[in-house]
C-alpha cells in the first residue's frame, strides 16, 4: 500500500492476503505439515489484523457511524469468537477431526466477517468520515500490525486504549516466542 491509503484500503488488503491463506489451505493436503503451517500464519495474520481494528476502525466507526456502537459491539463479538477458534486450532491435533471441523468453523466465520465489512461497514464508513481521516488512520493500522501481538487472547479486553497498551507489551513478546520457535517461519 502507497502512503495515500487509507484505512479501508489497508484492511482491504489483510482480507485479500487472509483470503489467499483460506485457498492455500483448502488446496493443501489435510493432516500436512504444509497445511498446519498455513493454518499457523493465518492465526497470526488474523490476530495483528484484529489488534489493528480496534485501535483504529472500531473506535472510527463509533464515532462516525449513527449506529457506530452496534457495529463496533458486533464486530468486536466477531474477533472474539475468532480468537477463540485461533486458540483452539492451536491445541488441536493436526490431523484430528476436531482440527478439521475449528479450521471449516475459522475459514467460515472469517469469511462472513470480511464480507459484512468490504459490503456493508467499509462503504458507509467512507462515506461518512473525513477523507483526510481515513488516509491517517490507514497509516496508523499500518504501523500497529507491524509491532501487533501474534497469539490469539480471546480473554483480552476490547477498548482501543487497553488493546494499544497490550500490544505495546504482548507485541515484542509474542515476537520473540515466535522467532524461537519458529513459528510462522518454517
Amino acid at each position: 500500500m502507497d502512503s495515500q491509503s487509507g484505512i479501508v484500503q489497508e484492511l482491504t488488503a489483510d482480507h485479500a492476503r487472509v483470503r489467499g491463506l483460506f485457498d492455500r489451505i483448502r488446496s493443501s493436503e489435510p493432516g500436512s505439515a504444509e497445511r498446519a503451517e498455513l493454518v499457523e500464519q493465518a492465526g497470526i495474520e488474523l490476530v495483528r489484523h484484529s489488534v489493528a481494528e480496534k485501535e483504529y476502525l472500531y473506535p472510527a466507526v463509533r464515532r462516525h457511524l449513527p449506529d457506530g456502537d452496534g457495529w463496533a459491539d458486533r464486530e468486536l463479538a466477531q474477533h472474539q469468537e475468532v480468537e477463540w477458534l485461533i486458540a483452539a486450532l492451536e491445541d488441536a491435533e493436526p490431523h484430528g477431526e476436531e482440527y478439521g471441523r475449528l479450521l471449516l468453523a475459522l475459514v467460515t466465520k472469517v469469511t462472513e466477517h470480511l464480507v459484512e465489512e468490504e459490503q456493508l461497514l467499509f462503504p458507509r464508513l467512507q462515506a461518512l468520515c473525513p477523507a483526510g481521516e481515513l488516509r491517517e488512520l490507514g497509516g496508523k493500522v499500518r504501523a500497529a500490525e507491524v509491532s501487533a501481538p501474534t497469539r490469539p487472547r480471546p480473554l483480552a479486553p476490547d477498548s482501543a486504549a487497553l488493546v494499544k497498551v497490550g500490544a505495546r507489551v504482548r507485541g515484542p513478546l509474542d515476537r520473540l516466542r515466535d522467532f524461537t520457535e519458529r513459528r510462522g517461519r518454517r
